[in-house]
Formats: C-alpha cells, structure tokens, sequence
C-alpha cells in the first residue's frame, strides 16, 4: 500500500505557453492539473497504448539504440538491488527503441509481464520533432528533456541536483515527496553502487520494514503524495525526495530538468565525495576543524568576512565565483589530484 500522506499543493488552468516563475522557482512541490492535456503526445495516450506507440515511431530514427532496464515478473516493477544489495535485480539491454515499444505493446495485457523500463532518454536525440508538436514555455531555460517509457515501476525513493517539471503524457502515475531534511529517514543505500546513477532509498514503500527502518514512520508524517493523470504535471524542486510509481502497462513520462545555478558550476555531489575521501574519517578534533573551515569558506559564506582585507584583484576564488574563476579552481583541482 502506498504511504498515509497529505496531498501535494495543486494549479489548474495554467498556460503552458507561460507557466509562471513562482511556480518554476518554487521552494515546493507543486501539481500542474493539465498542463500538457492538449499535447497530441497526450491525446494518443488517452486513446490507447497502441496510439501512444504510433505516435511516437513517427519520431524514431532508429538511428541508435536505447537502454532498456529489464526485470523479471517476480520484481512487480520494482527497480532495485537484490536481497545483499551488492547486485542489482534487473539487467540492462541496447535495443531498438521500436523494439522496446513493440514487447511493451506484446506484453500489453499480461497480467505478470517482465518489467521493461527506457529510462531518462534524451528527448532531441532519439525523438526529434517530439518537442515541436509537445511544446512547454520554460522562459529562459535551458532545460534537458527526457523521456521515460514503460510499464508498471516502482522507482524508489532518490534525488536530483536540478529542479524537475515531469509531465505524465500516458499512462497513470503516483509520486511521492519528502522533503530534504528526511535524509536519515529514508535509510539510504550506497551513493556509488546505485541502480540509475542516484542513491535510492532502501525501503520498500508497498511493504515497509518498520522494525528495521524505524525512522521511515517519521519520514511518512512529512510525505506528500498525487496521482497524476495523462496530461498532469508536477514540479519537484532540488534535492526533494521522490519516489515514482507507473500505475499502467504502458506509461509516458517527459521530464525536464535545469538548475538555478550557472551551467559552469559543478555537482555539489562532487564535492560530496571528496569530502567523505578527505574530510569524513579524521580524527575527530580534526574533523571538527574542517567543519569550521567549510562553514567559513563555504557554508557562512561572507565575502566581507573571508576575503575583505585582501585587495579584490588579488582574492581570486574568495570572491564570488565566475565562469573563469571555476576554470582556474577546476585546473587546480585536477593537479591536485593527479599528483
């Protein structure tokens, strides 16, 4: 059963030739009731799978393949690790995307079908045109659209570094949200060993253990949940946890991600994983130092404070970051590294 959770903030009757920046910018989710409802995309979708399908070879090249994430039927669409979490419980198969569109259409009506999941696929390279017919305003963003088809999933619990505005355009899905303080509660799994590239929560949200995730009740009492109908949105802003599910036997979602930061910025995941290389294992008194250091030069951040009493020409990364500037800390960086 899926978590008790209070209902995602909703909108309605936006246009999306000019969704609003309070919503772009949001620091909240929020659920957009049929903002691609007039997409031919959507349309297709809401006739049939069979449609949907058509409607998307228009598109296919077939010029390379996709990566399809396969999963036995005793998985129930689950994407995971298996039991040790040292192994995964699906394989992944390059296939023409025709392919992957005809055995989902093959196992259409199976009651027990294998899981087939084509996972975040860019858009513009494996469906151009796409984007012309189902078009969405983002003002001056340059976001990165994928696609997402399959049958019924369970995708759990993870998050992204960019904000997130996912439109369903076939099939049914449920999301659910924690915000990122829920972090401990969510017991998650390893940050380099990961089914999709993000490090996922290791309960299972239809049966969850309580007795070896005790801290997941607290998670629960701030989840957020909607099911979205073919031609709903929502909007996941930064690092919120999100947990998906496919309801259907076929599914369609487009996403399209972007971050508020400047694109010459690096992952903060980056900056993560050296932390735990240089900073994590200290010795405590250490450690403790360190952390007065990041707060100095990173977290509490005051140019006034940490660089005011050196002449601006000469601060160089203590001033406020450009595009050069990162060039030159990422050069000093991979010397550093490389020695």
């Amino acid at each position: 059963m899926p978590p008790v959770a209070e209902p995602i903030a909703e909108r309605s009757g936006l246009d999306p030739r000019s969704l609003p920046d309070e919503v772009l910018r949001a620091a909240e989710p929020v659920v957009l009731r049929g903002v691609v409802a007039q997409w031919p995309m959507v349309r297709a979708g809401r006739e049939s799978a069979q449609a949907a399908i058509q409607y998307l070879k228009r598109f296919d090249h077939g010029g390379m393949p996709v990566v399809a994430t396969v999963a036995p039927p005793e998985e129930a669409g689950r994407v995971f690790y298996r039991d040790d979490i040292t192994e995964f419980n699906f394989r992944r198969e390059q296939v023409p995307l025709a392919v992957a569109l005809d055995t989902l259409l093959k196992y259409l009506h199976d009651p027990a079908p294998p899981s087939i999941y084509v996972a975040s696929t860019t858009v513009d390279t494996f469906l151009p045109g796409f984007r012309t017919e189902n078009t969405l305003d983002l003002g001056d963003r340059q976001p990165l659209a994928s696609i997402w088809i399959g049958n019924r999933s369970r995708i759990p619990a993870h998050q992204d570094v960019p904000d997130n505005l996912a439109c369903v355009v076939a099939g049914r899905r449920r999301v659910t949200l924690f915000p990122p303080d829920q972090l401990a509660n969510l017991y998650i799994g390893p940050l380099d060993h990961t089914p999709a590239g993000q490090a996922v929560s290791l309960v299972d949200f239809h049966a969850p253990d309580h007795e070896r995730f005790p801290r997941f009740a607290e998670a629960l009492r701030h989840a957020r949940v909607a099911e979205l109908e073919a031609g709903d949105a929502v909007f996941i802003p930064s690092m919120w946890w999100h947990h998906m599910e496919g309801l259907d036997p076929f599914n369609v979602l487009v996403n399209y991600w972007w971050r508020q930061s400047p694109a010459w910025m690096d992952t903060p995941m980056n900056a993560l994983m050296l932390a735990i290389m240089c900073v994590r294992d200290l010795p405590p008194v250490e450690r403790a130092i360190w952390k007065d250091v990041f707060d100095h030069y990173v977290f509490d951040y005051d140019q006034a404070i940490v660089a005011g009493h050196i002449p601006e020409p000469a601060r160089r990364v203590l001033a406020p970051l450009d595009e050069a500037r990162v060039r030159h800390l990422r050069a000093l960086l991979l010397q550093r590294l490389n020695r």
